[in-house]
């Protein structure tokens, strides 16, 4: 298992847009299992309901859980394609 925590800098935190980038990134990672912890909740990073639920506010500190084939060119790739879109710092 592989993971990662990162702050979410997007002014409107985890939801809409840039939870449907998030969501769109994870969903790539065939092989293997992705989860979005917050607040002590933890949730499918591939289920956009899942991952809108959690409500994250910007600025907050997340973790990003890969699990599988593949975990670290997964997670690498979710990190960079959701700093590449300004949804995290």
């Amino acid at each position: 298992m592989t993971e990662v925590k990162v702050v979410v800098t997007d002014p409107v935190g985890l939801h809409a847009r840039p939870a449907t980038v998030a969501v769109s990134a994870a969903s790539k990672c065939k092989g293997c299992k992705v989860a979005v912890s917050y607040n002590g909740r933890t949730v499918d990073m591939k289920s956009i309901m899942g991952v809108m639920s959690l409500g994250i506010p910007t600025q907050s500190e997340i973790v990003i859980t890969c699990d599988g084939e593949g975990e670290q060119e997964a997670i690498n790739n979710i990190v960079e394609t959701l700093r590449s879109q300004k949804v995290i710092g």
